[in-house]
């Protein structure tokens, strides 16, 4: 191994990721961000300045991504693209997302101050609505730069009512004039990005930085049950036609289908449940509840998804329910280029780092990516694999190190395309 040294700035990094969490902070550690929101522009605005002071020319997008150009030799030459997200969980950690922007801003800037110009432009992205726990379906700005946007999309709301099409608008954008922000067919030539991992194994290993095999395919859907409204007190339990006691027992299966098998990187959640008419003396008429079901097997995944929706069936059917199932997300497993891999594997080594290769079971923008170019994946380690949770942490090292091998591994991309 090389002896350990660092190009980018681990104190410029450092300070840019703390200056960022205290736009949108709570509690001491967390970030709530929302995509869209107050809190997200002025994220933006702020990630905007450090683009521009990195030696990029930086744009807001119609569909509210952030993406600054370091310019390059052959300007017809597809890009090398680097991207994450700066929007946040509702109770979210100051890292998940961040670190790769930053990092990716942290990168260009090193290769501006060394005096490095690559052969084609490099591009570093905060796309816009990564999470998707506002509108209930994420990677919104990545799918927007490639056309993969469903019609009903600008007309799903927020839990206030606010449309994703007039936050849109509220944030400066122009969806009237998305076309003007989509990407022809061929002008990307190959995506990176940098992440905590959100999970426990490289800690497990006492290993700061892991290089991705693939990503989890996630399939969300968001189920409703629908019973009769009766009074808590009088009407006999054999007679009721109870929503939430249909949507407990699924919840139940779902948990029972995932579980089967621990060996297996099966996961399955419920994370938002909404009752109506929400009363403590009425039974529950309606419940809304969303289902994220993933895994790395996609047959494996079909065949789990079959026997809940079978429940589901069957679950309605003896209490007496209606039921509606709508896909919100649905993506196969998708695996990182080899090229990409192995300048990661060399990266590591000049770096003086021993990555272990891991899959992930969270998906990122570059699930999305993975169908336009070839992509690879940077992890670095979390502490008890915490995410999604003001107590998500990350060493400032650790980070730095995953920066460090980014910074290489686009050095060694950076004439690639030509």
């Amino acid at each position: 191994m090389a002896t350990l040294h660092l190009n980018i700035s681990s104190e410029r990094l450092e300070k840019r990721i703390a200056e960022l969490a205290k736009i949108g902070q709570i509690e001491e550690t967390g970030v709530c961000r929302l995509a869209l929101s107050k809190e997200d522009k002025q994220a933006v605005e702020t990630v905007k300045q450090w683009m521009i002071e990195a030696g990029m020319n930086a744009r807001i997008d119609h569909f509210g991504n952030l993406i600054g150009r370091f310019e390059g030799k052959n300007r017809n030459a597809p890009v090398l693209m680097i991207g994450s997200h700066i929007d946040s969980q509702p109770y979210g950690g100051r890292f998940d997302g961040t670190i790769g922007v930053l990092g990716g801003i942290e990168v260009v800037q090193t290769m501006k101050e060394n005096g490095i110009v690559p052969d084609m432009a490099i591009e570093v992205a905060a796309f816009c609505d990564e999470e998707g726990c506002r509108f209930n379906k994420g990677l919104f700005g990545v799918r927007g730069i490639l056309g993969k946007l469903e019609p009903e999309e600008l007309g799903r709301k927020d839990k206030n009512g606010v449309t994703r099409k007039q936050a849109l608008i509220d944030f400066g954008c122009d969806p009237s004039r998305f076309h003007e922000s989509e990407y022809e067919a061929g002008t990307i030539g190959a995506y990176l990005e940098l992440h905590i991992e959100q999970g426990p194994i490289l800690e497990a290993m006492n290993r700061p930085v892991g290089i991705v095999t693939g990503i989890s395919g996630p399939l969300w859907l968001t189920v409703e049950m629908v019973g009769f409204a009766g009074h808590a007190g009088s009407v006999p339990m054999s007679m009721r036609q109870d929503g939430l006691l249909g949507a407990a027992k699924v919840i139940v299966k779902l948990n029972e289908i995932a579980s089967r098998y621990p060996e297996n990187p099966t996961v399955g959640t419920v994370g938002s449940l909404r009752v109506f008419p929400d009363s403590r003396n009425i039974i529950p008429e309606r419940v809304v509840f969303t289902i994220d079901l993933r895994d790395i097997d996609i047959e494996r995944r079909h065949k789990y998804e079959a026997e809940l929706r079978q429940a589901i069936e069957e679950i309605a059917g003896e209490h007496g329910l209606a039921y509606t199932i709508r896909e919100d997300t649905n993506s196969e497993p998708r695996y990182c280029a080899a090229s990409v891999m192995e300048k990661m594997r060399e990266a590591c080594m000049e770096t003086g780092v021993d990555a272990p290769e891991l899959m992930s079971g969270p998906f990122h923008d570059a699930l999305a990516m993975s169908y336009v170019c070839d992509y690879g994946m940077i992890f670095v380690r979390c502490k008890d694999g915490i995410s999604h949770n003001p107590k998500e942490f990350s060493t400032y090292e650790d980070i730095a190190l995953g920066t460090e091998v980014l910074y290489k591994t686009v050095l060694k991309m950076s004439s690639s395309f030509i």
